[in-house]
């Protein structure tokens, strides 16, 4: 292992150590290899190209689909000293071609796109004046028809490789079947991957079905008995907004996202 990662790692995060399969993907990563990362949530699959990201010369392209989750971790790399940059579809032009501008003088490390990027022309121009070292692609199950959240657009991450053929991907999905786990190497063009897949069980979770007439009042019978906070998750925005509502009228404190 290159000693300059786990120094990375201490520096700017302060973990002593690297979780389960976190050294060996970086190492992967770092020696070049196309690499599929099936880690559950939580199992700390950002500090995988996170890390890389600091040890090599040029710049990271993080590919994500959820723009929230992308700013975070830019503020979050940014408190630490981390040079990075997220763009999306809600910036305006004039922003969007400051950050590339920036990108194009060696700015930052890891520049963050969401998949919809990929479709403007402009964006693919500028790409390629970038010093590329490494393309992550965050929730990589959106590529695979046997994905459940298909992302049209994560079909041109396959031409941003045939623009930069030797730098390496990082695919990273929390779970993956067999059938996804080829397509994502098959649709990705990944060539001679290297794949590590963490267990999935989580001990301290425990699931219980149960079939009941009224939902409703099995929801509040549940409420009334758990202390701390609750989530539910419900079919549609309405259904949300629905027993937000409810539960406000009856006394508890709720709200709907």
């Amino acid at each position: 292992m290159r000693t300059d990662y786990l120094q990375i790692l201490r520096e700017h995060w302060g973990y002593p150590d690297f979780r389960p399969l976190q050294k060996e993907i970086i190492e992967s990563v770092g020696a070049g290899r196309d690499t599929l990362a099936i880690l559950p949530t939580g199992g700390g699959k950002s500090l995988t190209y996170q890390v890389p990201a600091l040890s090599m010369p040029g710049i990271t392209v993080v590919i994500s689909p959820l723009i929230a989750l992308m700013t975070d971790q830019v503020q979050n790399l940014k408190r630490r000293g981390i040079r990075a940059e997220v763009l999306h579809a809600g910036l305006r032009r004039s922003r969007i071609l400051y950050i590339l501008e920036q990108a194009e003088l060696g700015a930052f490390k890891l520049l963050y796109v969401s998949p919809e990027r990929l479709t403007s022309q402009l964006f693919l121009r500028r790409l390629k004046f970038l010093d590329i070292s490494l393309i992550a692609v965050d929730e990589a199950h959106c590529i695979s028809e046997w994905g459940y959240d298909f992302r049209p657009a994560y079909l041109r991450i396959a031409e941003l490789r045939q623009s930069f053929p030797d730098v390496p991907v990082l695919a990273l999905t929390a779970s993956s079947t067999t059938d996804v786990t080829i397509d994502i190497q098959e649709k990705l063009n990944m060539h001679d991957t290297a794949i590590f897949q963490a267990g999935i069980e989580r001990q301290n979770l425990t699931y219980v079905v149960r079939e009941v007439e009224d939902k409703d009042a099995e929801l509040l019978k549940i409420l009334s008995a758990i202390q701390g906070s609750i989530i539910v998750y419900t079919r549609t925005r309405e259904r949300a907004e629905q027993l937000s509502a409810m539960l406000c009228s009856l006394g508890f404190s709720a709200n709907y996202y």
